[in-house]
C-alpha cells in the first residue's frame, strides 16, 4: 500500500498523500479501502483536529478513478460482458468514501495542485476547504468516455451559480484556479511556491490550537491570495442562456443561434458537445435535473450508483475508454450515434432500481 497512498498523524493534524504520481495519482480500489476507515477513525478520534489530503508530485492531485482497471476487469476477464465484481465494488466503495468525506465533522483540507478530475473531484469537493494553485486543471470529462459526472456530481454541479454546473457536466470544460474559486468549487487560492510553508504553518498552528477550524482559517488568511480574473466570466451570461434550455437538443439549438450571430465561443461549445457520447449527454442532463431537487447527498449517490451499474452493463463506457484511453484513436463509435437515437425510455433505464445491488452506506 505504501506505493499508492500514505497516512500520517501528528500534533492533531492527519495527512493523506496519494502516491501514484506516475499515474497522476489515479484512485484505485485499494486506495479507497485504505482511506475510508482512516477517515472514519479520525472523525471519532478527539486528538485529531483536521485532515489534509494532497497528491504526490507537481502534476496532479488526482486525475480520477482507475477506469482502465474497471475496463480490463470486464473486457479482458469477461469478454466484454459485464458487470464484473470490480465494476460493482469500485463505484460502491468510492461513493461510500465520498459520503464519509461529506459527513466528516472536522476540517478536511484538500490541496488541489495540478490535474483534478473525476474521482479526484470526489475526494475533494465534499470537504470543508479546497485549496487550488496556479497549476490546477479541474474537469469532469466523463461524457467523453461514455459515462457521466459521478462521485456526487449530481449534488454539487446543479448547485453552482447559474447554469455553470450543467455546462461543466456536458462539455467536460476545464477550469483554472480563478474559475474554480469564482464558482465556489475552490475555497482558497495559494500559489504552489507557498504550499510547503502553508503545510508547515498548518501543522504548527493546529498543534498549538484547541480549535482546528479556527487554526486553519487563520493560516489560510495569511497564505491565500486573489487568484486573478476568471477567464470564463465573459461567457457566463451566454452559458446561462443556452444551458437553461429544457433538453440537450435545446441547448445545441441555442448555441447554434448564438454561433450564427457571430459567437466563436458558442460555435466551439456546440462542436464540443457534438463530439461527446450522445447517451452520456442525455443521462447527465437528467442526472443534474434530478439531483438539483434532492435534499441529501446519499440520495444522489444512490441514483449515481444505479447509473454506474447500468453503464457497466451497456456499451458506451467500454467504447469510450477504448477510443480515448486504450487504443487512443479518439474515434468512438457511439450506439446510438446521435441524440435523436437516445429516447426518453432509454434514458429512464439508467435510473432504474437494481434489485440485487442497491447503494447503501
Amino acid at each position: 500500500m505504501s506505493d499508492e497512498i500514505r497516512f500520517a498523524a501528528e500534533g492533531g493534524l492527519a495527512t493523506i498523500e496519494l502516491t501514484r504520481s506516475k499515474a497522476l495519482n489515479a484512485l484505485t480500489l485499494d486506495m479507497i479501502r485504505a482511506m475510508h476507515p482512516k477517515v472514519e477513525a479520525w472523525d471519532d478520534d478527539d486528538s485529531i483536529k483536521a485532515v489534509v489530503i494532497k497528491g504526490e508530485g507537481e502534476r496532479a492531485f488526482c486525475a480520477g478513478g482507475d477506469v482502465r482497471a474497471v475496463y480490463r476487469s470486464i473486457v479482458d476477464d469477461l469478454g466484454g460482458k459485464g458487470p464484473s465484481e470490480l465494476s460493482r465494488t469500485f463505484f460502491l466503495e468510492e461513493y461510500r468514501l465520498n459520503h464519509a468525506i461529506h459527513a466528516f465533522s472536522k476540517p478536511y483540507v484538500a490541496i488541489l495542485d495540478g490535474v483534478t478530475m473525476g474521482g479526484g473531484v470526489g475526494l475533494s469537493v465534499h470537504g470543508s476547504h479546497r485549496i487550488v494553485t496556479e497549476r490546477l486543471m479541474f474537469a469532469m470529462p466523463e461524457t467523453t468516455i461514455g459515462l457521466f459526472p459521478d462521485v456526487g456530481g449530481g449534488w454539487f454541479l446543479p448547485r453552482l451559480p447559474g447554469a455553470m454546473g450543467l455546462y461543466l457536466a456536458l462539455t467536460g470544460a476545464r477550469l483554472d484556479a480563478a474559475g474554480a474559486v469564482a464558482l465556489g468549487i475552490a475555497t482558497h487560492y495559494v500559489p504552489s511556491a507557498r504550499l510547503e510553508g502553508l503545510e508547515a504553518a498548518l501543522a504548527t498552528t493546529i498543534n498549538e490550537s484547541d480549535d482546528g477550524r479556527s487554526a486553519i482559517n487563520d493560516v489560510l488568511g495569511r497564505f491565500s491570495e486573489a487568484p486573478g480574473i476568471d477567464p470564463m466570466a465573459e461567457h457566463r451570461s451566454m452559458i446561462d442562456r443556452c444551458f437553461s434550455a429544457t433538453s440537450v437538443e435545446g441547448i445545441l439549438e441555442s448555441l447554434d443561434r448564438e454561433a450564427a450571430g457571430g459567437s466563436e465561443f458558442a460555435a466551439e461549445t456546440a462542436a464540443t458537445l457534438r463530439h461527446k457520447c450522445p447517451t452520456s449527454l442525455k443521462i447527465s442532463f437528467e442526472q443534474l435535473r434530478r439531483g438539483r431537487d434532492m435534499s441529501k447527498l446519499v440520495d444522489v449517490l444512490t441514483m449515481e450508483y444505479r447509473m454506474s451499474q447500468h453503464c457497466m452493463a451497456g456499451t458506451e463506457f467500454f467504447e469510450g475508454v477504448r477510443a480515448i484511453l486504450i487504443d487512443k484513436d479518439h474515434a468512438p463509435k457511439w450506439q446510438p450515434e446521435s441524440l435523436a437515437g437516445v429516447s426518453d425510455s432509454l434514458v429512464d433505464q439508467f435510473f432504474a432500481v437494481i434489485p440485487d445491488r442497491e447503494f447503501s452506506l
